[in-house]
C-alpha cells in the first residue's frame, strides 16, 4: 500500500511539473484577431495557429494599447500592392499617393528622416511563459520621400533599413570603403521594454533583459548580489560580459530594422528574485501580466519609417491553460 500512495505521490508530481507547453502568439487586443484581416498580413498562416481567443483563458483585453508620437493615418508600404489616388483622378492608381487609399494591413504612423519619433505597444501575455520571449517587430523603412514620389512602388525601388547611409541620388545607398561603419549607430531606433502585473499577479514594474544575438548566452552575475552585471560599454567589454543587454532605451538597445521584415529580440525570462542590470528585481511572470514595448527613433534618423499597431507582436512558448 505504501508503495502504491507513494507510485500517486510521484506521478502527481511529474504531472505537474511537465504540465503541457505550447507556443503562443500575442498581439494588441484579442489575440483570436491574428487570424483574420488586417492582422493577418503580418502573420503567417502557420503562425496563426498560435493565436487563441484569450478571454477564453480569463486574460483580459484591457489596456493593450498602440500609441506613437504621429497619427497613424499612413498606409501600410510593405503592401505594394496596394492602391490611391493620384491629384485630380477618379479611379485608384498604384502609383497614387495621396488617400483615400487601399492596401492589407493597418494603417501606420510615421516618423521622417531628420526628425525623432516613438511608437508604443502594450500587450497582454496570453500564457505564462516558460521560456524566453521573442519581441518581434516588422514595421516599413524606406529611404526619404520614397512613398511620396513612388507610391506603393516604393519599397520595390526605394527599400531600406534603419540607419543606412543614403546616397545623394534618389532612393541611393552611399558606399563605404573599408574601414568605415556602413550604418550610423546613432540614427538606429532603441527599444524601451518593461513588465506589469496582471490581474493575476502582483510585482514592482521592472525592465526586461535581452540576450545579445548571436552571442555567448552566457549571463554574468555578481559574485555577492547575484545580480545581472553588464558594463557601462557592453561593445568595448569581452564577449563573455556582453550576453546581455537591459531594454532601457539607452545606447546599447539600439536595434536594425530592415524594412517589411521580422527584427527579433530575444528577452531573457524573468525570474523571481533575479536583480537585472538597473538594480530592479525581476518576478515570475504570469498570464495576463503587460508587457510595455517602446521603440525611440532619434533626431538622428535617415530614413522614413512607418510602423502601425501590428508592427511588434510577442512569440513564446508557454504553459497550457487546460
Amino acid at each position: 500500500m505504501k508503495w502504491l500512495i507513494g507510485c500517486l505521490l510521484a506521478l502527481c508530481i511529474v504531472s505537474s511539473a511537465f504540465a503541457g507547453e505550447d507556443p503562443y502568439v500575442a498581439i494588441v487586443g484579442n489575440d483570436i484577431l491574428c487570424q483574420a484581416a488586417p492582422a493577418n498580413f503580418y502573420i503567417s498562416t502557420k503562425q496563426q495557429q498560435f493565436c487563441f481567443d484569450q478571454t477564453i483563458f480569463g486574460v483580459p483585453t484591457a489596456n493593450e494599447t498602440f500609441s506613437s508620437q504621429s497619427a497613424a493615418i499612413q498606409p501600410e508600404i510593405c503592401d505594394f500592392g496596394g492602391t490611391g489616388f493620384l491629384p485630380g483622378a477618379t479611379t485608384a492608381s498604384r502609383d497614387g499617393f495621396l488617400p483615400p487609399f487601399t492596401f492589407r494591413g493597418t494603417s501606420t504612423a510615421r516618423v521622417t528622416a531628420g526628425n525623432a519619433g516613438f511608437w508604443q505597444w502594450v500587450i497582454r501575455l496570453p500564457k505564462k511563459p516558460s521560456g524566453e520571449i521573442n519581441l518581434v517587430f516588422e514595421c516599413g523603412v524606406l529611404k526619404p520621400n520614397g512613398f511620396t514620389d513612388k507610391g506603393f512602388y516604393a519599397v520595390e525601388e526605394c527599400a531600406a533599413e534603419t540607419g543606412e547611409r543614403v546616397g545623394f541620388g534618389f532612393c541611393t545607398r552611399q558606399p563605404v570603403d573599408p574601414g568605415v561603419n556602413p550604418i550610423v549607430p546613432a540614427a538606429l531606433p532603441r527599444v524601451t521594454a518593461v513588465a506589469n502585473s496582471g490581474p493575476y499577479n502582483s510585482f514592482a514594474q521592472f525592465n526586461l533583459t535581452a540576450f545579445r544575438n548571436p552571442g555567448t548566452y552566457v549571463p554574468v552575475f555578481a559574485a555577492e548580489t547575484g545580480a545581472i552585471v553588464e558594463p557601462a560599454d557592453a561593445a568595448a567589454a569581452p564577449a563573455a560580459l556582453a550576453a546581455t543587454q537591459v531594454l532601457n532605451g539607452g545606447t546599447a538597445s539600439r536595434v536594425l530594422l530592415k524594412t517589411c521584415f521580422d527584427k527579433v529580440v530575444v528577452v531573457k525570462l524573468p525570474v523571481a528574485g533575479q536583480i537585472n542590470a538597473l538594480g530592479q528585481t525581476e518576478a515570475d511572470l504570469v498570464d495576463g501580466d503587460l508587457i510595455t514595448v517602446r521603440l525611440n527613433l532619434p533626431r538622428q534618423n535617415t530614413v522614413d519609417v512607418y510602423c502601425g499597431i501590428d508592427s511588434l507582436r510577442l512569440d513564446g512558448v508557454g504553459e497550457s491553460p487546460f
